[in-house]
């Protein structure tokens, strides 16, 4: 008989940072988290993480999804198949989640539920996620994420002797400053070190080819969002046949009708989903093992907590490529560094092969976060 899911719990945390993050759409005042654990009939436990940056309080109303709807909807239910579990999750929410016009927190729940069950599943097996999901190597590339638009050159020396080789600009806050960042990053790195931008969906799609253009000459690796994740396909196949440089998305997609389109749609080199907004990790799984087939680098977005960074980390170990890398937050957050600290080297993080994700969240050291 199937382990079946006794206990679905939500810990909501809020951490303090002296400096808000600043992106071309809005701003993180401080460091928000929901944590999602599945507790098994047969005493097996396994964690997730939600999507919860935006909007301010949006990490309550999702624990609030997750604590009045979602625990009782999972309760009872068989948890050995994470695919099977997602799938019947996304079933029978959809017409509750169009109703109430929020898809995307409902989605969000799913996924992070999705992670606690695949860890769940290879904590069973005795393996690390990134093997029981068919890797054969715990080493993944990483680049350092989230710097800008203040102190640049500063904050990408520290990363680079923290490790990192590899690291991504905001851009995005008027074409002169962002052109003078850049030259400050490129500058500060030298040129051979990789660069990529990323504008949060700056700019239209009649002057994002400008935008670009005047980045080009210092070599960013890739452009991400450089224009709504919303446009019709055929602006952002105008946009990459007008662009020098390769474009990235996908962390603003949801569900695999969207990857697909926006892969076969071939103007991405690199697709980023992000496991607390879609999927989970066996979706990230299946975009990846898709992307592959297409051309296109599985590069996973994470912006938030350690439980989603380690998941990202897995999925990417399981189905990444040679030209895939992992996103890496270059900015202070004791929720991912308390929970999931990184070793890196030489632009490296290697997984572990403790038995699922190879997380297992201090609550009691993370209480002075709790949000209640």
């Amino acid at each position: 008989m199937s382990p079946t899911i006794t206990r679905l719990e939500s810990h909501r945390f809020r951490a303090p940072i002296p400096t808000p993050l600043l992106n071309a759409f809005g701003a993180i005042a401080s460091r928000p988290a929901v944590f999602v654990r599945l507790v098994a009939s047969d005493g097996a436990t396994g964690w997730g993480e939600m999507f919860a940056n935006f909007p301010p309080g949006g990490d309550m109303h999702r624990a609030t999804l997750v604590d009045t709807l979602f625990a009782p909807l999972c309760a009872g239910v068989a948890c050995d198949e994470p695919t099977a579990l997602r799938a019947m999750l996304e079933q029978r929410t959809r017409t509750m989640a169009i109703q109430c016009g929020e898809p995307g927190p409902f989605a969000q729940v799913i996924g992070a539920i999705d992670q606690a069950a695949c860890d769940m599943a290879a904590r069973r097996a005795g393996l690390p996620l990134w093997r029981w999901l068919g890797g054969t190597d715990p080493r993944v590339r990483v680049y350092a994420s989230g710097i800008g638009p203040d102190g640049v050159g500063a904050i990408a020396l520290a990363r680079r002797d923290e490790g990192h080789r590899a690291f991504k600009l905001k851009v995005g806050f008027g074409a002169a400053r962002d052109r003078v960042n850049l030259a400050e990053l490129r500058d500060a790195l030298g040129p051979d070190a990789t660069i990529m931008v990323d504008a949060n969906q700056a700019w239209t799609p009649e002057e994002a080819p400008a935008r670009i253009a005047e980045l080009a000459p210092f070599r960013p690796h890739w452009c991400e969002e450089p224009i709504r994740a919303d446009h019709p396909i055929a602006a952002w196949q105008a946009l990459a046949a007008a662009s020098d440089v390769p474009l990235a998305a996908g962390e603003n997609l949801r569900g695999s009708d969207a990857f697909r389109a926006a892969i076969d749609g071939g103007f991405l080199a690199f697709v980023q989903p992000d496991v607390g907004k879609s999927g989970g990790v066996t979706g990230a799984i299946d975009v990846g093992r898709y992307a592959a087939t297409r051309g296109v680098a599985l590069c996973p977005h994470w912006l938030a907590g350690g439980i989603g960074l380690a998941a990202s980390m897995h999925a990417l170990a399981a189905a990444g490529t040679s030209e895939s890398w992992l996103e890496v937050d270059a900015n202070p957050n004791p929720l991912r560094e308390e929970v999931f600290p990184l070793a890196i080297r030489d632009g490296l993080a290697t997984l572990s092969d403790e038995p699922g994700l190879g997380v297992e969240p201090d609550l009691a050291r993370l209480a002075r976060f709790a949000s209640r």
